[in-house]
């Protein structure tokens, strides 16, 4: 096995099991230990693992703020929200995830007839002027790290909804661990979305392919159009074709 997919594969291995002593590495990877010590050295130096004791163990990195994530890859966010605003149309009923990428769809979206459903503050605020706009909000808490609306208590009204179309947002996805997300107050209301929505359309941008937060909140197999900036690696597109996934591409 190569160096770069032996590395890739030993990273998704720690991820999965949350932790792996250096000698668990080399019985599975069956390479010597100076190997695996290497290996795991620039995966630890790269900031995706961390040492322990005799081994190493998965990173969860806690959730930066709305506004921090708001401004990153911002173009990219831009594009990917036009493309799949583009999959909407008049009279649809949609659920618009709260998320830095699907904030971006108001701008295509707003001169629209729709019924949208949403945790989503800064979307729920934005539709405020536009009549056209039927938003639906369930309430709750609020999360200022997300700008969302979570624990709602009426989580039941949910279920008695038939959403057409859900475009969801994700902390990370990976063949492992799935669509993942880091607030885990937002984890239970995503999965009720997933189940009750026709089509369902992951919108991330390339960097977070092959990352992970702290909650899985549904499987990569669950979803039916994925958009996202680039075309991704061949493991990916095999997965895709496998499971009838679509990949749109946003450039």
């Amino acid at each position: 096995m190569i160096k770069d997919k032996r590395i890739k594969k030993i990273k998704e291995y720690v991820m999965e099991h949350e932790s792996a002593s250096l000698d668990e590495l080399v019985t599975v990877f069956d390479v010597s230990k100076n190997t695996i010590r290497r290996d795991v050295q620039e995966l630890v130096d790269n900031g995706e693992l961390k040492k322990v004791y005799g081994g190493v163990s998965a990173i969860h990195k806690k959730l930066e703020s709305f506004q921090d994530r708001q401004v990153r890859n911002l173009k990219e966010k831009v594009l990917i929200s036009e493309k799949a605003s583009s999959f909407i149309e008049d009279g649809d009923f949609i659920f618009l995830d709260s998320g830095t990428t699907t904030i971006e769809m108001f701008n295509f979206l707003k001169e629209k007839n729709l019924t949208i459903f949403t945790n989503s503050i800064d979307f729920i605020v934005r539709a405020l002027p536009y009549e056209n706009l039927n938003v639906i909000s369930m309430g709750g808490m609020v999360d200022r790290k997300t700008n969302s609306f979570v624990n709602p208590r009426n989580m039941d009204l949910l279920k008695d909804y038939n959403i057409k179309k859900a475009f969801m947002a994700s902390t990370g996805i990976s063949l492992l661990n799935g669509v993942t997300n880091a607030s885990p107050n937002e984890s239970e209301l995503k999965k009720i979305v997933v189940n009750r929505s026709s089509e369902v359309y992951l919108l991330v941008d390339h960097n977070k392919f092959d990352k992970y937060g702290l909650m899985t909140y549904c499987g990569l197999d669950e979803v039916d159009y994925i958009v996202t900036d680039r075309a991704p690696e061949e493991n990916y597109q095999e997965f895709a074709k496998q499971n009838n996934i679509q990949f749109v591409i946003a450039d």
